[in-house]
């Protein structure tokens, strides 16, 4: 009897409540309907934590507006019937795209907030995300959650400490642990947003994205993670096994491995310790080759000090093969410095494999008081220190002594020795002619030497000339000083350069940099802000 009569009271309550449900008004636009019950198997009068309350138990479903919502279990508070707390299978289905699940809620139909907690799960038709606990708003359609939540879809898996859905324009916020996996990379951040639409992954502060071909960080910037093109900005950089390509503004397309940076570049040749500054890079990795201007300057160590090397453009291009050789090319208008050796050239090529310096096109070089001047120059290094220089076609070695005289000797090709990095002996091959000057301590002129001899060798100490052997018989005379006239000073073609030997601020010192509009990647990631106008103008329509 008791069975009968508590059925038939909730039989009449609920026709009661659907029937004052179809009668109420409207709510007036923008004002959300009051919470209507759809649908229970019990309805139990009492009091929960001090408030009165209708316990409503079995296959419970409630409707606001478009959205259901489903429990085992649910209080209805008598003073506020727009409050609910519901227990048990807990789920919330909005316009039937996105489903919310959990272990409990605490609804405020008034407000449309749903505080759900134990085992949350969030799932719109692009993706799901798992929670233990998350706030939503069912008006701004935005969820938030504070204890961890992972977010995967088809392409990626994001999970971060706090987070933030925007449903309107599918823009995830991220901050704090950020870990985005996708196959073919691993992305760590602080603050990060992505767009599960786009699939495109925006970041503020410290962000590194690891991958099997390389590795990426930035401070700013975005990541699509379809096309696999990277926009990144402040201290941004490109590392692979070869090199470490970076600078303020960078973009890179994994598919194709090519790299771009502007401003504050750096490019780094990780196997042997060099690095290029410049304003603008370029870099191919399937070719394995880079190339820095706007201003680049090279820097790399040598003789236990640092050798800086500055041209228009710079080139690296990595061996791919045993037989093939790493190259550094400049050009044109290539400037050396180094604290004991300075030069010029119209271009250069350095081969890191077999440590090799070509200087080409009217070379120059200074080494304290000396010049060395040919069609051709050639160092070779050993241990990072130069240990030979080959000097071809019209090679000419003039210094200057303390009494301003310039001795001078030249040949058709010159092999310079060197020990701890300081020239030692010069081999003078082919057509040899000298002019030496003869002084008695450093103050005073005895004479001149001058000779022609086909070979000969120059020896040095503390960088100054010391003696000329002949190694044949040589057509020598000397000229004492009242007899020197001014056409005997010089052999023919010497020209002292003082005025061109480079500084070490001409060498790395900014130039007027011109960069071409069409060297800049059209390819561009949209930013969330735009990608945010363009749904909402669409929706417009």
């Amino acid at each position: 009897m008791n069975s009968t009569k508590l059925l038939f009271s909730l039989v009449f309550t609920l026709m009661t409540l659907t029937v004052l449900g179809q009668q109420r008004p409207q709510p007036p636009q923008g004002q959300a309907e009051k919470v209507q019950l759809q649908g229970a198997e019990d309805l139990i009068g009492g009091t929960f934590n001090g408030r009165e309350i209708v316990k409503l138990i079995g296959n419970v479903k409630f409707k606001q507006n478009d959205a259901l919502l489903y429990a085992d279990s649910v209080y209805q508070y008598r003073d506020d019937t727009n409050m609910l707390e519901a227990f048990g299978n807990v789920r919330i289905n909005q316009a039937d795209t996105v489903t919310l699940t959990g272990n409990h809620m605490i609804y405020n139909g008034t407000n449309r907030t749903a505080k759900m907690t134990g085992n949350v799960v969030m799932r719109d038709p692009r993706m799901t995300l798992t929670t233990p606990s998350l706030d939503y708003d069912l008006n701004t359609k935005t969820a938030v959650y504070t204890e961890g939540g992972v977010i995967v879809d088809p392409e990626n898996r994001l999970e971060s400490r706090r987070g933030s859905y925007d449903l309107n324009n599918k823009l995830y916020t991220f901050q704090q642990n950020v870990k985005v996996t996708t196959k073919d990379y691993n992305i760590t951040s602080e603050n990060m947003k992505y767009n599960t639409l786009t699939k495109v992954v925006y970041f503020q502060g410290p962000t590194v994205i690891k991958g099997q071909q390389g590795d990426l960080y930035a401070e700013e910037g975005n990541y699509n993670t379809l096309t696999k093109i990277s926009n990144f900005g402040r201290n941004a950089y490109i590392l692979t096994p070869e090199y470490r390509l970076g600078g303020d503004k960078l973009f890179y397309d994994q598919n194709t491995g090519y790299g771009y940076a502007e401003q504050n570049v750096t490019l780094r040749s990780l196997k042997d310790d060099v690095t290029i500054y410049g304003q603008v890079g370029r870099y191919w990795r399937g070719k394995g080759e880079a190339k820095v201007y706007g201003n680049p300057v090279m820097e790399t160590f040598l003789d236990q000090d640092t050798l800086y090397l500055s041209a228009d453009t710079l080139y690296s291009r990595e061996a791919k093969d045993a037989k093939a050789a790493s190259m550094i090319y400049a050009y044109p208008n290539v400037k050396i410095f180094k604290s004991d050796l300075q030069g010029k050239a119209d271009s250069l090529s350095y081969n890191r494999t077999d440590s090799l310096m070509h200087l080409n096109i009217a070379p120059v070089l200074w080494s304290d008081n000396s010049q060395m001047v040919s069609d051709t120059i050639h160092m070779e290094l050993r241990n990072k220190t130069i240990d030979r220089m080959y000097m071809y076609s019209n090679a000419f070695i003039s210094s200057e002594d303390s009494l301003k005289n310039y001795n001078q000797v030249k040949g058709r090709d010159m092999t310079a020795y060197f020990q701890d990095g300081k020239i030692k002996r010069v081999n003078v091959n082919g057509n040899g002619e000298s002019l030496y000057y003869a002084l008695q301590g450093d103050t005073l002129m005895t004479g001149m030497n001058k000779a022609i001899c086909s070979d000969m060798v120059l020896k040095f100490a503390e960088n100054k000339l010391k003696t000329i052997s002949f190694l044949v018989q040589p057509d020598a005379n000397f000229v004492p000083p009242h007899e020197l006239k001014e056409e005997d000073k010089a052999l023919a073609g010497f020209t002292w350069m003082a005025e061109l030997r480079p500084t070490k601020q001409e060498v790395t010192g900014k130039r007027a940099v011109v960069v071409k509009p069409s060297e800049t990647p059209k390819q561009q990631a949209p930013t969330a802000q735009a990608t945010g106008k363009k749904k909402a103008a669409k929706k417009k329509k």
